[in-house]
């Protein structure tokens, strides 16, 4: 589990967060299973009621739109949000230009330049690389 303050956040930043994480797993109208498992963990982590949960993945079938989702995240949560997007975005082995946007119009609309996605994409390869290599240790 990756470590962070979103339990900490409102109630009401936490559910916009799940709800653009909603949002980007239907950016490329492909929902693969590694998508799917960073989604549910990142939903585990906001803390949300099961009416909240379901909610949120209500919107895994019929997506807000970004503003939508944009509009109730507050500076923490819209940077936790970007890097978990990202996360995310990455998980099925390529960002599509599509989802590359989408993280650039995150990280403007929280004051970050789009180097930081690049950042980013590189800290999540670095951090795929890292599993992998535990992987290799248990099987010699």
């Amino acid at each position: 589990m990756l470590p962070d303050t979103l339990h900490q956040l409102p109630q009401s930043e936490r559910f916009a967060y799940a709800k653009l994480l909603a949002h980007v797993t239907r950016i490329d109208d492909e929902l693969s299973i590694d998508e799917m498992a960073v989604f549910e963990q990142r939903l585990g982590t906001a803390l949300l009621s099961p009416s909240q949960r379901k909610e949120i993945r209500n919107y895994l079938k019929d997506p807000p739109t970004l503003g939508e989702c944009l509009e109730g995240l507050g500076p923490v949560s819209g940077r936790l949000a970007l890097r978990d997007a990202t996360l995310m975005t990455a998980a099925d082995g390529h960002v599509d230009p599509e989802e590359r946007l989408v993280l650039d119009s995150i990280a403007m609309h929280v004051g970050l330049p789009s180097e930081t996605v690049d950042n980013l994409l590189a800290w999540v390869l670095k951090g795929y690389d890292w599993m992998q290599d535990g992987l290799d240790l248990l099987n010699g």
